[in-house]
């Protein structure tokens, strides 16, 4: 019943609302990562980017204009980890904050001796639970402009979000019925323990660094790769790639059993 609620209200919405034909043509031809999308999946991102920007609030931070180009490149990418799933993982929270560039967060750390230190990074993006997506637009144009292999910043913290789903960022997001808890967390903690030890033997790795932070950012960069790079992913874990195909419902190997 809710399920049949929401389409009519999505359809409701879209026959009002759906983005301008000119526009979506002009802000796809430069997304690089969306070359790959048969006319028919295009046309379903567009819908749901069409949700996503009604349905969301985009705040410039520093006198910047997120126009309506910059809120549907945005979008669009935003929309690509649920193109086969629905609106509803994107449910809570509204609000996308962009910065012209890189903002800097400061946090007290608290050392191994109890002494509580304030640190500052400069950061590209970041997502909070219940919260906003806060990205920097240099960021994202780059990423948006030119394809690079296991880095592009929307993805990254719009996964942040669907792992978020399960109450807070684990690498464990609602996997689907059909999926088992034990092949996910299997896989992905095998492939994450491979990595954490060739960085402590300063032995070369297959994808970024940064994966081995927590099991929160792991998730985040391999989907970063699913979507950017899924040959590289394929090879540093087939199982890790598998489970993500199952989870985004999407094959860009066209692998036959998936």
């Amino acid at each position: 019943m809710f399920d049949l609620i929401r389409k009519f209200k999505e359809e409701f919405i879209l026959r009002k609302h759906l983005v301008d034909d000119a526009l979506w043509l002009k802000a796809i031809n430069k997304i690089q990562i969306l070359k790959s999308l048969k006319p028919r999946e295009l046309a379903r991102l567009k819908r749901l980017s069409s949700l996503f920007i009604y349905e969301k609030t985009f705040t410039g931070i520093r006198g910047f204009v997120v126009d309506d180009e910059k809120k549907l490149m945005i979008a669009a990418q935003a929309c690509l980890p649920i193109l086969n799933l629905n609106m509803s993982y994107y449910d809570g929270w509204i609000e996308i904050v962009v910065y012209p560039d890189n903002f800097v967060v400061y946090r007290n750390v608290t050392d191994n001796f109890g002494l509580v230190h304030e640190t500052s990074s400069a950061l590209s993006g970041e997502a909070w639970s219940r919260g906003p997506v806060i990205l920097a637009w240099t960021d994202v144009e780059r990423d948006s402009l030119h394809n690079h292999p296991g880095r592009n910043v929307v993805i990254h913290e719009f996964t942040h979000k669907l792992d978020m789903l399960n109450g807070r960022a684990n690498g464990m997001p609602p996997l689907h019925p059909k999926m088992h808890r034990k092949q996910w967390t299997d896989s992905l903690s095998h492939a994450y323990d491979i990595l954490v030890n060739q960085i402590e033997n300063f032995e070369p790795t297959t994808i970024n660094e940064y994966a081995a932070t927590n099991p929160a950012e792991f998730f985040a960069v391999i989907s970063e790769y699913f979507f950017t790079a899924p040959e590289i992913l394929f090879e540093y874990c087939a199982e890790v790639y598998k489970q993500l195909v199952l989870f985004y419902k999407q094959d860009y190997l066209k692998l036959d059993k998936y």
